[in-house]
């Protein structure tokens, strides 16, 4: 039997509030978000059903100030993380149990609406880091830039309108 196992998971969805950006006592960033995703079917009698299902994001360290500062709410994004649960006892005493995704990386998809961020023709942008986990002794094996990404830096370097710092960005 193998040792092996995988916890990964791949959202696309809608955003649902804006970005919450904190800091630990420690000085590390972490940041939380909404992200609202939709599934619609057909049922035996041919009616058309959807449902919406609501998952909490948490980012941490440098890819939870790109969060903040690229992401809003009504922005459709592109997800990856790894699903965590936790328990903690509430102000009034109470036990409770959260689900959250933390997040290793994201793609923000642009559409017209976005104009101010002067990529209106852009139809999405990798924002991707390696520094997502708040586990340091956790490493990230895949160091090669995938065209995808190389297109995305090229683009983040002609781009001198936006007010992302280059140095904010991993890559």
């Amino acid at each position: 039997m193998s040792s092996r196992s995988i916890n990964k998971v791949t959202l696309l969805g809608n955003l649902t509030r804006d970005p919450e950006l904190k800091y630990t006592p420690n000085g590390t960033a972490v940041c939380t978000f909404g992200l609202a995703t939709n599934r619609s079917w057909t049922t035996q009698e041919g009616k058309t059903r959807e449902e919406a299902q609501y998952h909490r994001i948490v980012a941490w360290q440098k890819l939870a100030e790109l969060c903040n500062k690229l992401l809003s709410k009504g922005r459709k994004a592109y997800l990856e993380g790894r699903i965590t649960y936790r328990d903690y006892i509430d102000k009034s005493g109470q036990q409770r149990h959260i689900t959250e995704i933390v997040l290793d990386d994201f793609i923000v998809f642009y559409d017209g609406k976005y104009a101010g961020d002067g990529a209106a023709s852009e139809k999405k942008k990798d924002f991707s880091t390696e520094e997502s986990s708040p586990a340091p002794d956790e490493e990230n094996t895949d160091t090669k830039k995938s065209p995808e990404k190389k297109e995305a830096e090229k683009n983040d370097n002609e781009q001198s309108d936006e007010d992302v710092n280059p140095d904010d960005i991993p890559f």
